[in-house]
């Protein structure tokens, strides 16, 4: 079995796909389902406004791309074909890679947002509770989880970056006029929308209303604001509210609009006046994947739409290439260094573990050869045998038979922590004492263990093992056999 992520992102797929594919946490949950129904050993599935991706153990690499593939292509109701230009693979210790990178805020569109914690914290939940993530991928979401706080707390990224909603509010005064004289609408009551209502309270924004369906947790996060609450399937309500808005921000997870082009016209006019005679101005803010908000609405007079389109143009500076932006260059640096060190890390443990059936196995064996002759020996001896005599011997052979098993049962551990090939010192160890079993505990993470072989990726001046794009494996599995593995080409970091 090997470790396989597929997906895509705001970095592979125009916003109008991501639409399209994005699942709620229901579908998140159904597609791990279906995928753990079929060949696949664990699933996890991380859905995120900008991103959808599987991480998954898989029992061969083809097979697996090819499953999961289909399987996000049929849950988003789009052709396999249309998805599969946008999708990534990562395979093995670049799928390891990535949702570190994901976990530390590294791939998000607002860099250094920690948002995505939550979001993968969610995942494992939902795993755990329908069992489709099992020891390999509970341990590896544990530890990326881990990685995520360390970024946070050791470097300066979450600093550095924006996140979604400082960026869409970027300017909002010259839109709508002093923030502490505005009031704000909050449409939805998620992570999403608490991070909207508490980034609005922190910009000193002189009202907060939350319309949510569920009451409670309307109730709930406009208490935590200041702010009141109104009930989101109150036409009358929700129209009022929108026309007393100057900023609104909706992020509710639903399928469908939540504000029409209508409902923000008729809205308008019920609104005051500004300085021209005219309605005063409002800028809506669309965090939504689907989209939340009419995008007729932003046609209106009046009325700027800011979406995650824009917002993706907005935040489109690559930090490494502004000078202005050293700081946040050295932060990158720090955080992908402690990716890295956490990446080394985690391999290094899982091949140790790899190995130990193989330790186990070779002690399990000795001690049954000691216990053995033991016994013999005191069949040997007779009930006249002097016990301290006896119980001396057994303890020469159980010494003798430590040291000999010491150094190639704690060499073999070392050499599979460093990377060397600890699976092919298990197996000669299994062939030279003729133990029963497979060579490790882990067939893989994807070369790490006994199991297949991924594609060899061209990269820009390099030549790795484990990504590259979806199209491109699917391709040269169509293609005729000609007896050797695919070499699939990708961009450099593309994975």
């Amino acid at each position: 079995m090997s470790l396989l992520f597929v997906g895509m992102s705001h970095r592979t797929a125009p916003i109008a796909l991501l639409e399209r594919a994005a699942l709620d946490a229901d579908a998140a949950r159904e597609l791990a389902r279906d995928l753990c129904g079929g060949a696949v050993q664990e699933a996890a599935v991380l859905a995120t406004c900008n991103r959808v991706e599987v991480y998954a153990v898989v029992p061969a690499f083809h097979l697996g791309v090819q499953d999961l593939s289909a399987a996000l292509a049929q849950r988003a109701g789009v052709p396999l074909g249309d998805l599969a230009e946008s999708l990534l693979f990562a395979y093995g210790e670049r799928a390891v890679e990535h949702l570190f990178s994901v976990s530390a805020g590294l791939d998000s569109m607002a860099l250094g947002e920690s948002q995505v914690l939550g979001q993968v914290r969610a995942s494992l939940r939902r795993g755990q509770e329908d069992g489709t993530v099992g020891r390999v991928l509970d341990q590896l979401v544990q530890r990326a989880l881990r990685v995520g706080k360390r970024v946070h707390s050791e470097t300066g990224l979450d600093r550095a970056g924006r996140s979604l909603v400082e960026a869409a509010l970027e300017g909002a005064d010259a839109v709508v006029g002093p923030l502490e004289q505005a009031r704000a609408l909050v449409v939805g009551a998620g992570s999403m929308s608490a991070l909207a209502a508490t980034t609005l309270q922190r910009l000193g924004v002189g009202s907060i209303a939350v319309a949510n369906r569920t009451a409670a947790r309307a109730e709930r996060l406009a208490a935590a604001v200041g702010g009141t609450w109104l009930p989101l399937d109150d036409p009358a309500a929700l129209r009022a509210a929108l026309a007393e808005a100057d900023v609104v921000v909706s992020c509710t997870g639903a399928v469908g609009t939540v504000l029409d082009a209508a409902d923000v016209q008729a809205a308008r006019a019920q609104r005051r006046s500004g300085a021209d005679g005219l309605a005063a101005p409002q800028l809506l803010v669309d965090l939504a994947l689907p989209h939340d908000v009419d995008p007729a609405a932003g046609e209106l007079p009046g009325v700027e739409l800011v979406g995650l389109d824009a917002l993706r143009r907005r935040l489109a500076t690559t930090p490494e290439d502004d000078e202005a932006l050293a700081g946040v260059a050295g932060s990158v640096r720090s955080a992908r260094a402690v990716v890295a060190e956490e990446v080394a890390g985690y391999l290094a443990e899982q091949r140790a573990a790899a190995v130990a059936p193989t330790v186990a196995a070779l002690r399990s064996l000795a001690r049954d050869v000691v216990e053995a002759e033991v016994s013999r020996l005191r069949g040997r001896l007779g009930a006249d045998a002097d016990p301290r005599v006896v119980a001396e011997a057994e303890l020469a052979v159980h010494r003798v038979t430590e040291k000999l098993l010491h150094t190639p049962t704690v060499r073999v551990k070392a050499l599979a922590a460093d990377g060397a090939d600890g699976a092919g010192y298990a197996a000669v160890l299994r062939e030279l004492f003729d133990l029963d079993g497979p060579a490790s505990g882990l067939a893989g993470l994807g070369g790490l263990g006994a199991g297949p072989v991924a594609p060899t990726v061209s990269t820009a001046g390099s030549a790795s093992t484990g990504g590259g794009s979806v199209a491109e494996v699917l391709r040269a599995v169509a293609a005729p056999a000609t007896g050797s593995v695919p070499v699939v080409a990708t961009e450099e970091g593309a994975a």
